[in-house]
């Protein structure tokens, strides 16, 4: 098993491609050592916001008067920063190390509309360094901080997210257009501006290139959505009990961190928002999150760790998570990993965690030019209610589209090539997956690698899976499914196997009838194993297709 999670431009194909061997010949890992989180420690001491004449009438701007108050506390040592009760309109909010910035219940800090209040910064955008609007909360280099309570953080993320047609009713979008704001040519997507949508028209607008500088993306300011809380490079981080909600972009976004605790805090966002993420944990260590509730307009609770050449370059997993007792309700997917993992991603747990609607529950996904190694990842005890797409799914074709398809849209087939392995091309590896239960997907399982790069050593123990559709695994190595229960509404295939190797099957048990229970596709398919099945009927049990021979498949009852 290789334990780079990077590979350095210029380093000996004959090496990378020696590692892949490694990784495909070797069993999966231990179960490494869980972490130990750094917590937070603050002075009693308390500041109120309104000493610094902060007004919560929901119509005076607060900016200065709430980062004064922060700068002096953090100035005079740390402590509580207060927010009250009332509506606090503000701008762009800058943490200071040592403050705990406390929302009460009764508050609510609503970010202000105005984007003249939001200045162009050097941020990051999906993993690569970029020019965005200032994040609405933000910090850097800061350590022992904190947002605490029961109040709410809103983005006001409607004065600038794009709208597609596809995703509101006839009357909503009427009262869109209505609203102000500009459509696309096929009248399509709404923007907020003419500027927001020559913004959408450019190949990554922002994106910080040698031959650019911020003032050749001004006229496009509007489309350089900031994500709604963004910490770089902090140190001990808690965010507890606060709803954060209605983000620009993503929520929240903890990028190169270490020692973040997320308790019993709701991520909220209409589930149309585009780029609406839950939590997306960047190229950070020593991370928990537990007792949250997510229910958003993409990812719910996702791992990244920077994309392409960037995050080969910065060269950091993301390491060292622990979810648990967590709740995702509408999202693209319930826990994530990709699609920008180019830095790695291990030793990741997600344990008691519920998928309620989310498109897709386990969902790892990354493609060619990516990069990286993803592996030891360890989930067990997962509850999923009506998914409409895949239960779980490995996705080396991630295409950047939403999961679903959407009502009238249509799309290209994948078409399969095998390229060299390069430090582009994407590793996921060395998975456990115990005790799913599944009420309603669309697909079981479906794990789809490369044909340069398998999906290898993925083991799934305890599944009860009821779906429209069974299980589909191609370009794979070493999958072990056992006392695995499936039962679809079609009934053929019920499991298809494409150019893949030792795939095994202990205790397979459907509740329904199955007119194939096996297709095998592909000359390179060799050493599926099938050892005990209950179903009541299977009247042909296995067929063979592209070049597949029957000796690829061993069934004993």
């Amino acid at each position: 098993m290789t334990k780079n999670a990077k590979i350095k431009t210029g380093k000996s194909l004959i090496s990378f491609i020696f590692l892949g061997v490694l990784a495909t010949s070797s069993l999966k890992a231990q179960e490494p050592a869980r972490p130990v989180i750094q917590e937070v420690s603050f002075p009693k001491d308390t500041v109120q916001i309104t000493s610094f004449g902060a007004k919560g009438d929901g119509q005076q701007l607060n900016t200065d008067a709430i980062n004064q108050a922060i700068n002096s506390c953090s100035e005079r040592g740390g402590g509580v920063v207060l927010v009250p009760g009332g509506l606090w309109l503000t701008g762009p909010i800058e943490m200071k190390s040592n403050v705990n910035l406390h929302i009460q219940r009764e508050a609510v800090l609503l970010f202000t509309s105005d984007f003249s209040e939001y200045k162009l910064v050097e941020s990051n955008w999906e993993g690569e360094p970029a020019w965005r609007n200032q994040n609405p909360i933000s910090g850097k280099n800061l350590q022992n901080i904190a947002i605490t309570g029961s109040g709410i953080i809103d983005g006001n993320g409607g004065a600038w997210r794009m709208v597609k047609k596809s995703k509101m009713t006839e009357s909503q979008w009427k009262n869109l257009l209505a609203s102000g704001g500009v459509v696309d040519e096929k009248s399509n997507i709404w923007y907020p501006s003419e500027s927001s949508l020559r913004g959408a028209q450019q190949k990554k607008p922002g994106t910080i290139r040698p031959e650019t500088s911020m003032e050749d993306f001004r006229d496009v300011k509007d489309f350089l959505r900031p994500n709604l809380m963004v910490f770089t490079q902090c140190k001990r981080i808690l965010l507890e009990g606060v709803t954060i909600q209605n983000s620009p972009a993503w929520n929240l976004h903890p990028l190169m961190c270490e020692d973040i605790t997320l308790r019993k805090v709701s991520v909220r966002n209409p589930w149309y928002a585009q780029n609406g993420d839950g939590i997306d944990i960047e190229s950070c260590k020593n991370v928990l999150v537990e007792d949250c509730t997510f229910d958003v307009g993409d990812d719910g609770i996702c791992i990244k760790s920077g994309r392409d050449k960037s995050g080969r370059d910065r060269g950091m997993p993301t390491e060292n998570v622990i979810i648990r007792n967590s709740v995702v309700y509408h999202a693209h997917g319930g826990f994530v990993i990709g699609s920008e993992m180019s830095g790695g991603a291990r030793n990741i747990w997600v344990e008691d965690c519920s998928f309620i609607g989310t498109d897709i529950g386990l969902r790892f996904k990354t493609t060619r030019g990516r990069g990286g190694v993803v592996e030891n990842i360890f989930i067990k005890n997962i509850n999923m209610f009506d998914i409409p797409g895949e239960a779980i799914l490995f996705d080396m074709y991630y295409a950047a589209v939403d999961p679903i398809v959407l009502a009238g849209e249509k799309r290209d087939a994948i078409k399969v090539v095998k390229y060299p392995v390069t430090e582009e091309t994407p590793q996921f590896q060395n998975f456990v997956i115990q005790n799913v239960n599944v009420h309603g997907a669309e697909k079981g399982l479906f794990i789809r690698g490369l044909p340069e790069m398998q999906i290898k050593h993925i083991k799934i123990e305890n599944a009860n899976i009821r779906a429209k559709k069974g299980i589909d695994i191609t370009e794979a190595f070493d999958i072990q499914l056992k006392d695995f229960s499936i039962t679809t509404d079609t009934t053929d295939p019920m499991i298809q196997v494409e150019n893949s190797n030792n795939v095994t099957i202990e205790g397979l048990k459907s509740e329904r009838e199955t007119d194939l229970l096996f297709r095998i596709s592909g000359a390179t398919t060799q050493g599926v194993k099938l050892s005990g099945f209950d179903i009541p009927v299977v009247r042909k049990k296995s067929e063979f297709i592209n070049g597949a021979q029957d000796k690829a498949l061993t069934i004993k009852k």
